[in-house]
């Protein structure tokens, strides 16, 4: 699988995601749960569906960028076609002196965009879940693996690796809009609707005193490249004790889901975000 990566590398974007947008819509007229849930959560994001069609194509899209993000020379810059706007929030953010958590949705070029961030405030530390493939998990560790980026898997050394890169005054990153397994999350609203949401994000900042910054990576028409926006850091999260947890979260909620109505074309709609929790092995 890995030579299969290798060779799509070598294509422009523009083709990549050509071939993507068909994927998308493949798997959108093979998959009446995926249609089921994609209508579901649009609707219950009070949002016309027109507004999110665009998202069938474009999660295609995200597939076929892969192998142009992952197989990347590892000293070879990300920002040759990536706009940056925010980056003052950064900026204040880290003359605090207490390190940074960029978090974000599932939406746009979320895999380009903490390799984007590590080369702009690196070193980052960027936690994620495995693939339960072993050749994908593989990739996975292998691509991720970038100059001023680490990944690390949502264990317990991951996350004490975590809490050491915010204590250097340094960066991490996650994707804060995934259903984490039971005992490692909480039910927070998000469009109105109570969803089983991590609670990591908010306790690393609690815990810290990180400044939490809003991150978005959306892909730009036609393989023109991407547009990565840090948003203004959220307030009033940053002290306080397990009765405050409840509401951080609900603001980091509040924060994805003004990202999501800013590009709900380039959301993964079809996601099953209301699900109930699955039980971790021991």
């Amino acid at each position: 699988m890995l030579w299969l990566f290798r060779f799509f590398s070598h294509w422009p974007l523009a083709a990549l995601h050509a071939v993507g947008a068909a994927l998308g819509w493949l798997v959108w007229l093979a998959s009446a749960r995926y249609r089921s849930h994609f209508r579901a959560n649009v609707a219950q994001a009070g949002l016309p569906f027109a507004a999110a069609r665009p998202a069938i194509a474009e999660t295609g899209r995200f597939v076929g960028e892969l192998p142009k993000l992952w197989m990347r020379p590892r000293q070879q810059s990300c920002l040759g076609n990536v706009r940056v706007e925010g980056q003052a929030h950064a900026e204040q953010a880290f003359a605090q002196g207490r390190g940074v958590i960029f978090f974000g949705p599932h939406c746009g070029s979320f895999e380009l965009g903490p390799q984007a961030l590590a080369e702009l405030y690196g070193p980052v530390t960027a936690i994620y879940r495995p693939a339960r493939k072993a050749w994908l998990a593989r990739l996975e560790s292998l691509a991720r693996d970038r100059l001023h980026l680490t990944v690390v898997p949502a264990s317990l050394s991951g996350i004490r690796l975590m809490h050491k890169t915010l204590r250097a005054n340094h960066a991490v990153a996650m994707l804060t809009d995934q259903v984490p397994p039971e005992g490692q999350g909480m039910w927070a609203p998000f469009f109105g609707r109570p969803a089983y949401t991590m609670t990591l994000a908010a306790r690393l900042a609690m815990q810290s005193g990180a400044v939490l910054l809003p991150v978005s990576c959306e892909r730009l028409p036609r393989g023109r490249g991407y547009f990565l926006k840090i948003w203004p850091a959220l307030a009033d999260v940053d002290s306080g004790g397990k009765a405050d947890l409840l509401p951080a979260v609900t603001r980091i909620n509040q924060a994805i889901e003004a990202i999501v109505l800013s590009q709900p074309g380039q959301y993964l709609w079809g996601y099953a975000r209301y699900k109930r929790p699955r039980k971790e092995a021991p």
